[in-house]
């Protein structure tokens, strides 16, 4: 049986310096991302699209969704398999690639789950657990690029 969950967000443009977009650099990236009563987060663009390296990029984001995701079920599937984890940390990285008419797409992201184990000697199973969390993953299943775990 199939179950459908639906998401809502808004974007909220805050960037207008006082010209709106009557200029490419008239212009400020900054957003917000909200969602019912979460705080907001505070958006830009990519500093290479002269966005505000101190606010979340949609780049930033994507990486951080599949790391996310990934990491939720790794949690899971150890609390129901009787692995205790007791520290987990994800330095995730992805690849863009950007073509010469401005257009881009992501051409891969790579996890690197560092885990800490009540007990170590449940390390290979635990290993499994992430191919398992992997395959079960919702961002990954939606994505059009390879998603690679390394840990």
């Amino acid at each position: 049986m199939s179950r459908e969950h639906h998401y809502s967000t808004t974007v909220t443009w805050t960037g207008d310096l006082g010209e709106g977009t009557a200029g490419y650099r008239a212009y400020s990236r900054d957003h917000e991302v909200s969602a019912g009563d979460k705080p907001p987060l505070p958006g830009s663009s990519d500093p290479a699209f002269r966005g505000d390296a101190a606010r979340w990029s949609p780049e930033d984001l994507l990486v951080a969704s599949l790391a996310q995701c990934h990491m939720l079920w790794f949690l899971h599937l150890c609390a129901v398999n009787g692995i205790v984890v007791t520290a987990y940390t994800d330095e995730a990285t992805g690849v863009m690639e950007e073509t010469a008419d401005g257009a881009g797409r992501f051409t891969s992201v790579t996890l690197h789950p560092a885990v800490t184990l009540a007990d170590p000697a449940l390390a290979d199973k635990a290993a499994e657990l992430h191919e398992q969390a992997h395959r079960l993953c919702f961002i990954a299943n939606s994505v059009n690029f390879d998603v690679h775990v390394d840990g």
